[in-house]
């Protein structure tokens, strides 16, 4: 009976396989050469597959922990890498008082006229990235205003730094929160340069706080006051004085683009300053006045030293795609880039990223 059975259930298996085959021989009679393609097609992805597979193996086993976290350097000259310094400064924070010292004067950028007689505003232009936007701008033929909130020895070294490039600097303290103080420091600066050309906001306040509910009135207003009202300040004390072929720039983050969980209220300011620059660039092109806005990555000013832990510090910019912050030298001819009619006259309403990296 066993064996009755036994012979019963491979007949069975053989009548299953044979129908199967039948099946598959009216399909491909059925489709012809298009199946037979399209199986040839199926066996050179499964290859394709196998054979990334064995590359990518052998790829990983070969890199070394070191070479894969070993920081990128792009540029005209090596940049400083982690560990930067562990310090923290008290705010607003002063840029000759880091033990290393930002690097602004891009020493291989060599100027061409690209901004030949035109008049700049650099809001936080005292240190950083404003600092370094100052230098290129005279360096390219413009005379430059500084804003800055009190801190007066960094602004010092920006004038002399923009008068070196034989331009003009005119130095103002103030706060960009307060409307009055805009439109009066804006009318000295056109008294003074002899009329306006260019806009950029960049100062800016920022402050770590990883929880929401510890986020009081004061830092909320400060952030919001310093970082979209004070864009809002600037840009309409400017636009009387600014005509055809002038230019706004604003500073973004790449925290607009990816969010930031320790800097909710500083990130939220930055994506309203996104969709300002694109707004205002609607709205300004008839004019002639283009609008556009930088978003850079981590970049070694004194933002962060007087914002976060000396241990934090130390590692700022070393999970950036390039393993290391950028230095201002490196964000500021994109600034050149956005401000010259030479260069950028058919660019307005545009978030430059400038983040070392598409991840930052």
């Amino acid at each position: 009976m066993a064996s009755r059975k036994k012979s019963s259930g491979t007949v069975a298996k053989k009548a299953v396989k044979s129908s199967r085959a039948s099946t598959q021989a009216r399909v491909g009679a059925a489709l012809g050469d298009d199946a037979r393609v399209a199986a040839a097609v199926a066996r050179r992805h499964r290859g394709l597959q196998a054979r990334a597979e064995r590359v990518n193996e052998a790829a990983r086993k070969s890199a070394s922990s070191k070479d894969r976290k070993k920081p990128v350097q792009a540029g005209a000259r090596s940049q400083p890498v982690n560990p930067m310094p562990a310090q923290h400064l008290p705010k607003p924070g002063n840029e000759h008082a880091l033990r290393t010292a930002p690097r602004y004067d891009a020493p291989a950028y060599e100027g061409s006229g690209k901004l030949e007689g035109m008049k700049a505003i650099v809001t936080g232009g005292d240190s950083g990235i404003g600092r370094a936007v100052a230098v290129l701008f005279a360096r390219e033929g413009a005379d430059v205003a500084v804003f800055y909130l009190n801190e007066h020895e960094d602004a010092e070294v920006t004038r002399e730094a923009v008068e070196a490039e034989g331009r003009t600097c005119v130095l103002v303290a103030g706060d960009v929160k307060d409307s009055r103080f805009c439109n009066r420091a804006v009318k000295q600066t056109v008294r003074q340069l002899g009329g306006l050309d260019i806009l950029v906001n960049n100062a800016a306040f920022q402050q770590h706080l990883e929880r929401l509910e510890d986020l009081n009135d004061a830092q909320l207003a400060e952030t919001l006051g310093t970082n979209v009202a004070g864009y809002f300040n600037m840009a309409r004390a400017a636009l009387p004085h600014l005509g055809n072929g002038s230019s706004i720039i604003n500073t973004g983050s790449e925290t607009a683009l990816f969010g930031s969980g320790g800097l909710l209220d500083y990130a939220a300011t930055k994506g309203a300053i996104h969709a300002f620059t694109l707004s205002l660039a609607a709205q300004l092109l008839p004019r002639g006045i283009r609008v556009n806005a930088v978003a850079p990555g981590p970049v070694w000013t004194p933002l962060n030293p007087a914002d976060r832990r000396g241990k934090d510090v130390a590692d700022f910019g070393k999970d950036s795609d390039m393993g290391r912050p950028a230095q201002p030298e490196e964000i500021s001819p994109a600034y050149v880039f956005l401000a010259s009619p030479v260069t950028a006259s058919y660019i307005s309403g545009v978030v430059l990223p400038v983040m070392g990296g598409p991840r930052g």
